[in-house]
C-alpha cells in the first residue's frame, strides 16, 4: 500500500485542481513519503533484505518526481557571456521578522552586490518614495507592473536590468490580488521575452499557520486536528484551482512567444515542486534548477511550510548554470533564486 500511495504522490502533479482539489494537494507530501520509502528499504535491508526490491521499486518508479524534488548536480564554471538572473519576491520591502531591521536596505545592498544581468521581483511596491530611484542607481533599465485590483501598493512584478525594455505586457488571467507581466528586453541584438510572475497565493491566515505548526509539533488533540487540516487543505485547494487557471493562461502565452523569441520565466508559483502549476508552466521549457540546481533549494520557509515555490525557467534558446537559492539573506520571507544563462540559439 505504501509503494502505491508514494507512486501516485510522485504523480499527483498529473492531475488537474479542478477536477481534483484535494488529491491534487498531494504532492506537498512527496517528502514525507520519500523519507519513510527509505526508512522501509534500511529496514528491509537490516532484517529482510529479500523484501528490500518492494521500496526499491517504488523509489525507481518515482525518480522523475525525486529528481525534479531533489536534483544533484555538481557546481560548473558558467560560459563567457552568460547572463546572470535572479528571482526573489521582496515582501514589498518592508518584511519584519527575526533579526530583520532594515529589509529595504538589505535587499538592495544584496542586489548591488550580486551584480545581475536582469532581476525579477515580485511583490515589488515599496513602501518609501525612494524606493525606485535607489533601483535605478543599480540598474538602468527599471519597470514595474503593479497587479492587484485591491490596491496599487498591495503587489506588483517589477524588472530590473542592464537591457532596454522594447515593452511589456500583463499576462490575461482571473485575480484580485495577483498577476503575471512579459517584459520584452533587447539583449544582443534579439528580443528576449522575460516572464514574471506571482501566482495566487495560498491564503493561509497567520492563525492557520500557526495551527498547522502546531499540528507538527503535536500540540493539538485528534478533534482539532481533524477539524484544522479539513479547514487548511480546503483553503489550500481552493487556491490550487486558481493557480492552475493561471499557470494555463501563462503557458499559452509562453508557447506563442518561444516561437518567435527565446523565453525566461521567473518568480513566485505558490506550489510545491511536484504540483500541476510547476509542471504546467514547465512544459516545453527548462527548469534551470531542476536541470543544474543541487538539494531541496528552498525558498519559502515558514510555519512549517517548507517548499521551492520560487522559479527561473528558460526556453531551448538558453543553457542554464548553476541555479542555486542563496538562503543566507533575511530579508523577506522568500528566499532569492540565481541562474546563468547562456545563449546558444
Amino acid at each position: 500500500m505504501m509503494t502505491l500511495l508514494t507512486v501516485f504522490v510522485a504523480y499527483s502533479d498529473r492531475l488537474h485542481p479542478e477536477e481534483h482539489p484535494v488529491l491534487a494537494c498531494a504532492g506537498m507530501t512527496f517528502p514525507f513519503f520519500l523519507i519513510a520509502q527509505l526508512l522501509i528499504l534500511m529496514a528491509w535491508l537490516v532484517f529482510k533484505w529479500r523484501r528490500a526490491w518492494i521500496p526499491l521499486l517504488a523509489l525507481l518508479l518515482s525518480y522523475p518526481a525525486i529528481r525534479t524534488y531533489l536534483p544533484l548536480h555538481f557546481k560548473s564554471t558558467p560560459p563567457e557571456g552568460s547572463i546572470k538572473v535572479i528571482s526573489y519576491n521582496v515582501s514589498n520591502h518592508n518584511y519584519v521578522g527575526k533579526g530583520v531591521k532594515t529589509p529595504r536596505d538589505s535587499i538592495f545592498n544584496y542586489l548591488k552586490r550580486e551584480n545581475a544581468d536582469i532581476v525579477c521581483l515580485q511583490e515589488d511596491c515599496g513602501s518609501r518614495a525612494d524606493t525606485t530611484l535607489w533601483l535605478e542607481n543599480i540598474y538602468e533599465y527599471n519597470d514595474t507592473v503593479h497587479v492587484s485590483r485591491k490596491s496599487p501598493m498591495l503587489n506588483a512584478v517589477g524588472i530590473h536590468t542592464r537591457f532596454p525594455i522594447l515593452k511589456k505586457e500583463l499576462i490575461p488571467y482571473e485575480s484580485t490580488a495577483n498577476g503575471s507581466a512579459a517584459f520584452f528586453l533587447l539583449i544582443g541584438g534579439d528580443t528576449v521575452v522575460v516572464v514574471n510572475n506571482h501566482l495566487e497565493s495560498t491564503h493561509l491566515s497567520k492563525h492557520d499557520r500557526k495551527r498547522y505548526n502546531d499540528m507538527l509539533k503535536g500540540d493539538l488533540n485528534r478533534d482539532e486536528t481533524q477539524v484544522e487540516t479539513k479547514k487548511i487543505v480546503a483553503k489550500l485547494s481552493a487556491a490550487m484551482v486558481k493557480r492552475a487557471r493561471q499557470a494555463e493562461a501563462v503557458h499559452q502565452y509562453i508557447e506563442q512567444q518561444r516561437k518567435r523569441h527565446p523565453v525566461i520565466v521567473c518568480g513566485d508559483f505558490n506550489d510545491s515542486p511536484i504540483s500541476y502549476v510547476r509542471r504546467t508552466i514547465a512544459e516545453g521549457l527548462t527548469d534551470c534548477y531542476v536541470e543544474t540546481g543541487s538539494g531541496l533549494g528552498i525558498t519559502f520557509s515558514q510555519s512549517g511550510f517548507h517548499f521551492r515555490i520560487d522559479q527561473i525557467m528558460c526556453s531551448e534558446h538558453f543553457e542554464p548554470y548553476n541555479c542555486k537559492v542563496n538562503s543566507n539573506i533575511m530579508a523577506s520571507d522568500h528566499y532569492p533564486i540565481i541562474c546563468w544563462l547562456k545563449k546558444v540559439k
